[in-house]
Parts: structure tokens; sequence; C-alpha cells
């Protein structure tokens, strides 16, 4: 119990150290903690949406994570194609035998505005958020001499900026890019007081197009790159979308595919769209050196969004996500 312990310690220390954020394998869907220029990039007048994830249970104390967002347009304008959107987002994440976590949640205010012809779309988005890391000592056994921590929290904040570009080619194919940072002021997380543990900041660049080439099927290719100290993650995939009914009251999709986060992972993704509804979950198996600990078993993650949208509007081509 001791020897867990301390080991337990030492990870928690070098979590700290690396002072990194939380992740999801299902990009789509908490696209605010991607970048905060999503924030209103879907069809509909508001977005809600919880996404669950549970990793390396038979390594440890699981880790869980949970996050909620929600986003509403606050004016659009169809005759000049520009407009403003607010968006909210809060998780939780709990890690390991001492319970260390954080929890975070940010306001997000984005702007849209069409460019050069009806195809092209811009968005600008910022972010100002507040977050609180903190950990159980009960269960901490410190060598003789050690320092002690001064804190068991920690309260600080944050800001994030990014862009989006969507460019609706044809009917049958749209794509859109992205790029955001997060952490700006990299905030002091230190619990003995000093100022060298800083959360670090954090680089996104995604990317995601879908092309109908069929009838009633879609491929959707996605690509995304995250950057955070000496730490990346490069994630790479495709879906496939099923259109199984596109009529307004009867809307049905199905979705599923493989992604890949490169030297870790690979992952299986399904989801149904229903009416205004997308149930979604994805299995991680783990490819990374933990492998052998973990006996392959990564992580699973579950999550719903509801779109609040017109019932009359009509699925007779790719949609614009915003107009």
């Amino acid at each position: 119990m001791r020897r867990r312990r301390l080991i337990t310690l030492m990870l928690l220390a070098s979590t700290l150290l690396h002072a990194q954020d939380i992740h999801f394998s299902m990009l789509d869907l908490d696209p605010l903690l991607f970048n905060p220029a999503y924030s209103g990039f879907f069809e509909g007048e508001a977005r809600y949406g919880v996404i669950y994830r549970n990793q390396w249970a038979t390594v440890s104390a699981p880790f869980q994570t949970i996050s909620a967002t929600a986003e509403w347009n606050l004016a659009r304008s169809r005759r000049s194609h520009n407009g403003w959107n607010l968006g909210l987002w809060a998780s939780r994440d709990r890690a390991g035998t001492l319970g260390y976590g954080t929890t975070s949640a940010s306001a997000i205010v984005s702007y849209f505005q069409r460019v050069a012809n009806d195809n092209n779309l811009i968005s600008l988005g910022a972010e100002v958020g507040i977050g609180q890391s903190g950990f159980n000592p009960d269960d901490i056994l410190l060598p003789q001499g050690a320092e002690p921590f001064t804190r068991e929290k920690v309260l600080y904040p944050t800001l994030g900026a990014g862009a989006a570009w969507f460019y609706q080619v044809n009917d049958a194919l749209y794509t859109k890019v992205g790029a955001s940072v997060r952490n700006i002021n990299q905030p002091n997380i230190s619990y003995l007081g000093m100022d060298e543990t800083r959360l670090s900041r954090r680089y996104n660049v995604y990317g995601r197009a879908e092309w109908r080439g069929w009838p009633r099927v879609s491929l959707m290719p996605v690509v995304g790159f995250q950057l955070q100290k000496r730490f990346s993650e490069l994630v790479y995939g495709c879906d496939v979308k099923w259109y199984l009914n596109e009529r307004p009251r009867h809307y049905l999709a199905l979705i599923g595919g493989v992604v890949a986060r490169h030297g870790d992972a690979a992952s299986i993704n399904m989801a149904v769209e229903w009416q205004a509804w997308t149930f979604a979950f994805s299995y991680d198996a783990n490819l990374s050196q933990l492998a052998q600990a973990s006996h392959t078993l990564g992580a699973f993650e579950v999550g719903i969004i509801y779109k609040l949208t017109k019932q009359d509007r009509r699925h007779s081509a790719l949609p614009c996500p915003i107009i």
C-alpha cells in the first residue's frame, strides 16, 4: 500500500509538471474544446451536448472526464450573412487514486461573416474561462524531509482564441478547417506557491470534409493536431454517413468510422442522428507502450447532442452549418 501511494504521488507530480489539458476522441461532439470559433458552427438556433469518457480502468483508478456545452445564436442576418453566437463550456476531469482532477468553465463569443462569395464563411472566436485543479491529500505519504504542499486546490483564469473557415464547393462537397490557441495567459497552477509550474499553451489545428458521392452516402475524412509544450497528438481517420430518411420530421442518419490517434490508440466511432438528436459512442483500443498493462483496453466515450432546429427545414443537399 505504501509503495502504491508513493507511485501515485510520483504520477501526480508528473501530471503537474506536464500541465496538460483534457481531450476526447470524438472531436465533433465537443467542438468548443477544440476551437472557440466553432461556437455556433451548426444548423439551427441552439445546440446542447454532453460527452463522457472513461479511460484505463484496468490500470488504476479510472480516468473519468465529462464535458457539457450550450450554444445559442444571438443574432443572424441572412441579408448581410453575418452574426454573433454565444457558447458555454464546462468540464470535470478526475484521475488516479488520489482523485486528482480539474474543473473548468468558459464563456465563448464568436462572430461569423461571409467573404468573397456565398460559399465562403469565416468565424472568429474568443474565450474567457476559469479552472480549478485539486487532489485528496489524505492518502499521500511524503518522504521524510519533503516539502509539504501549501495548498490542495488551485484556481486560475484562462484565455483562448481561434479562427475557422468553411467552404462549400458545391451541393455535394464542403470543407472546414480551423486553428486555435488555448491558455494564452499560461496561468500558474503550482501547489507549492511557486511560479514555475504553468499551464502551457495548447495549439490546435482541425479539418473536416464531407463528400456526398452517392445519393444517400457520404465520406467524411477528418484530421486534427494538438501541440502543448513538447507533447503532441495527431488524429486522422474517416467516417461514413448514410442518410436513411431526409424528411424534416423523420430525419434519420447513421455514422460509423475509424479514427487513429498516432502512436497511441485507434478508435471506432458510431453515431445516430435522429431528428434533432445525435447519440454517439466511441471505443479506443490502446496501442501505446501501456498496452501490456492495460491489456489493450483503452477508453470509451458516450455523447448526446440536441439541436433546436426549425422542423420544416429540408435537407435537400449538404447544408451550410450556419445559414
